[in-house]
């Protein structure tokens, strides 16, 4: 991801559709970096130099990954943008058990808006980066369809018709469609899955990934406890009004991730507009996968709850 991060942007912004697969260790070169984190959210995010926003999905499995592997490349075309899957070195190295993965033979890839060479014989003038339906995406061809919808593909300084440009008018009209394109992303990804409590509670914890497990077994030592908690799994980025409606549903959101500087929990506070007050992470990064034990601790300790039984 940090060798490529310039043409991570030139895809973004030439918009050309690209699937990054990353399997999340601890920092670069060897030793420790053999271990699992989940320590590039934020780098994948916003990779690359300008204003750069990117799709992330966040499997917690290996069965997981199997359908957004799919999911992925299917939101690259239809976006017509870089894709981010976020799997971490715990799943992608250890045995799971998961359920027997099965794929559905009727399934025909999502291209998104392509034009076929009539489409482009009934077009007055082909503009490549023209939004026609309101949704920021432009209909685009494919290499050698018709000399009508050739194009040379630019990064940053270009226009809608794909022309050269140091304008400053023709410049901020690109970047504002793919904002709009970004708004679009939101109801397109994979969303949140909740998991209430048994009782109401002003208490939610929030996790993704391979962190899902450790939550699950937490959640029923925290009941003995006395302590009840609605669960979200976020599963993708952009956040849809799913998460934003959680998180202002609660006074306190535990954010459990695998890092040092709570990078969800940072991209919360950015793309929701939450007071980071109520959100209290709950960290787990010496490279082993986490336990249960480090989300229950996290939570007594904010609490002020005994965690011995």
């Amino acid at each position: 991801i940090s060798l490529m991060s310039e043409f991570i942007g030139f895809a973004y912004y030439a918009e050309i559709p690209a699937v990054f697969f990353n399997v999340q260790r601890v920092g670069p070169s060897t030793g420790m970096p053999t271990r699992t984190q989940q320590c590039d959210i934020m780098s994948c995010a916003y990779a690359s130099h300008g204003d750069t926003q990117h799709p992330l999905l966040l499997p917690a499995n290996p069965h997981e990954c199997f359908g957004m592997a799919v999911k992925a490349f299917d939101l690259a075309e239809h976006l017509q943008t870089p894709v981010f899957v976020l799997s971490d070195l715990d799943i992608g190295m250890n045995d799971w058990m998961i359920p027997e993965l099965e794929w559905d033979d009727t399934y025909r890839p999502n291209r998104g808006k392509v034009l076929n060479a009539q489409d482009v014989e009934e077009l007055e003038k082909f503009s490549r980066y023209v939004d026609t339906d309101g949704d920021g995406i432009a209909p685009r061809t494919l290499p050698g369809v018709s000399p009508k919808a050739a194009y040379f593909v630019r990064g940053s300084g270009h226009n809608k018709n794909a022309l050269y440009t140091e304008n400053s008018d023709e410049y901020q009209e690109i970047i504002d469609r793919l904002l709009v394109k970004w708004k679009t992303a939101r109801q397109l990804v994979p969303g949140p899955v909740q998991m209430p409590a048994v009782e109401e509670t002003p208490i939610g914890i929030i996790a993704y990934g391979s962190s899902d497990g450790a939550v699950l077994e937490a959640l029923d030592g925290l009941a003995a406890k006395g302590i009840h908690a609605n669960y979200m799994r976020v599963r993708a980025f952009p956040f849809d009004d799913e998460v934003t409606d959680f998180v202002k549903s609660h006074e306190t959101i535990f954010v459990v991730e695998q890092n040092r500087d709570a990078q969800l929990r940072s991209l919360l506070i950015l793309e929701t507009n939450t007071d980071a007050r109520k959100l209290v992470p709950v960290l787990h990064y010496n490279g082993m996968p986490i336990p249960a034990q480090c989300v229950v601790e996290g939570v007594c300790a904010h609490l002020q709850v005994e965690v011995t039984a």
